[in-house]
Formats: structure tokens, sequence, C-alpha cells
């Protein structure tokens, strides 16, 4: 069982391209905090936050409600902002420009990304930005695992997907059909490659759920809840599994995790219940049955305990719009 993937699958990890910009000294380009635009770029996702990937180039990267050190990019960086801080890329260190919201609504007349040129030559800084959503509940368990700036250097690997992502830029702003949708996968690829790069480079004593996955008991754990969700595990079952003693076992899982073993379990089975829930084709009992509960009504008051609501009501909130006859949708 490949956890991450798991994970990342399950939580519905999406990409979006947005800008293909290239400025020339002195320049500054602010961006906002993800929440604030969120609805508007990616309005089926529940969480999103920014990456940008510099193609051509240096530049500085400024938090813009902080005080942190500013950071250097060069051509092949890539840089993601997970805990949704407002930011800026910059020529030169403090520079700052109000962010136009406006340029953040998805065009309907012309593909994307938004082209925008302010010259080339010496001093010139080109590069891609979008953002990436997944969903956070009922639960996500790598998302706060991460740090608040996801940096990614440009090794080898990154180099060849940067490569491709300057491709597909070029192609979508040739209206090549296709090309968002390839810029979208380009982008999730992008970040799970940053994200599996940040992970090896974790110290031994690092904590959190992603360190989790290299410790050869915790990830082994992992490995049986994620490939065996619906499974009877105990506490002593798994720590039997592991090789490790219940109280060891126990405390090194949530020095990790951040959860119990057991608090663990039910919160992922709730995360995959409610991908089933948004299924219709299946009953709220079957969604119970595949992820362990022989009971509905224990299914439903574990699910309410965990997503805040019952199972119905999370089903048809999470509907897919109606449409009548001539394509309109008929709930507006």
């Amino acid at each position: 069982m490949d956890v991450l993937s798991d994970v990342l699958a399950a939580v519905r990890l999406t990409g979006a391209v947005f800008f293909d910009s290239t400025f020339r000294e002195p320049w500054v380009a602010e961006a906002p905090r993800a929440s604030a635009i969120a609805a508007a770029v990616m309005p089926a996702s529940q969480y999103v936050f920014f990456f940008h990937t510099l193609i051509e180039g240096s530049c500085w990267v400024e938090l813009t409600e902080d005080a942190a050190e500013p950071l250097r990019l060069e051509a092949g960086d890539i840089i993601a902002f997970p805990m949704d801080d407002a930011h800026a890329l910059c020529s030169s260190i403090g520079m700052r420009a109000k962010p136009d919201l406006a340029v953040y609504l998805s065009p309907v007349d012309r593909q994307l990304p938004y082209v925008v040129n302010d010259g080339s030559g010496a001093g010139t800084c080109r590069f891609i930005c979008g953002y990436l959503g997944c969903d956070i509940r009922p639960y996500n368990p790598f998302i706060n695992s991460l740090p608040r700036i996801l940096l990614g250097r440009g090794t080898a690997a990154q180099g060849w997907l940067a490569h491709l992502v300057r491709h597909a830029v070029s192609e979508t702003g040739s209206l090549q059909p296709g090309g968002e949708i390839v810029l979208a996968k380009l982008a999730e690829l992008l970040f799970v490659e940053v994200l599996r790069e940040y992970a090896n480079e974790l110290p031994p004593e690092a904590r959190g759920w992603l360190s989790g996955l290299r410790d050869p008991q915790i990830g082994h754990a992992l490995r049986l809840i994620h490939g065996q969700p619906a499974e009877s595990w105990t506490l002593e079952g798994l720590a039997r599994a592991v090789g490790l003693s219940r109280s060891v076992f126990a405390d090194r899982f949530a020095h990790y995790a951040g959860d119990t073993p057991m608090q663990y379990l039910a919160r992922w089975r709730m995360q995959l219940a409610a991908k089933r829930l948004e299924d219709t084709t299946g009953s709220i009992a079957q969604a119970g049955a595949e992820v362990g509960y022989e009971s509905e009504a224990a299914f439903n008051r574990a699910f309410k305990k965990f997503a805040g609501v019952p199972p119905g009501a999370w089903r048809r909130s999470h509907a897919p719009p109606t449409t009548n006859g001539a394509g309109t949708r008929s709930n507006w």
C-alpha cells in the first residue's frame, strides 16, 4: 500500500495553472491569501493554496504578513504556500504592490493560463503560477504536516518537470485542445515531486504524518490501516503486527500522526465514507459497511462525530447540481 498516493487520491488533490508571467526589472507581483480567492479559482476544492514555478531568471519571495526571512529563487525552483500565507514575488527585497483580486476570476472567453509579458532581455524573470486544491473534511492527515513554505530546488527531476510545464504553457498559448488539463496534471505532478523531496529530507527527530511514513513501525501501521480500512483493527492487534508493545506503539503513533491509532483509523474511515456518500448509487448503510461498520446506527453516530453532520446531510450537501431539459441548473 502506497499510503501517500492513497491519501492524495482520497483528498482529491487537484491542480490548476492560471498565469504565465514574464517581468522586467524592477517588478513585483503580490499574491493575497489563497482563501480570499479560492471560490473564484477552484470552487470545487475545500482548500486551496498557491504554487509558483520559476522558469527563467531569479527573484525574491517574501511573506507579506510576517517578518520571515526572504528566500531567493533561481530558475527551476518550485515554491508552494500550504498554510494560506499572502506573499510577494519581486526583483528586490521589500517591494510591494496591492493584489488585484479581479485578475483571479477564471476567463470564460479563452483558455488558461493568463499570459503576462512585461518585456524581455536582461533582468527578466518568467514563472508560471497556479493553485493546488484538496479536501480537508472530514479528514486530511497530511496537510497539517506541511511547512508554511514548501520549496523545491531545481534538482534534475524537477528540471525536466519544469521543462514539461514550459512546453505545456506554450501549447496552451497556441490554443491546443486539452491544454488546461495537461497543465492541471503537471501542477499535481510538480507538487508531489516537491512533497517527496521535502519528506525525504526531514530529520529523524521530525514529528508529523509525513515523518511517520518513514518510521519502520508507524509506516507499517499506516500501510495496514490504509490497505485494510474495514478490518476490525484494535490497538493490541496493530501493535502486535508492527512488533511493538501496546504502550510504545500508542505513544509513537501519536508522536507522528497527532492522533491515537484508533482515532486515526476512525477519521480515515470517515474520509473514505464521505467520498462514497457522494456517489448516490449506494445506500448509507453500504457506505458504512465498506469502512467497517456493520450497524448503520453506529456509522451514523461516528460520521456525525467527525464530520459534524449526519451522513444523509453530507450526501445532500455534496450532491451534484441537477439540470433541467435546457441544461441550466434547476436549483438556481
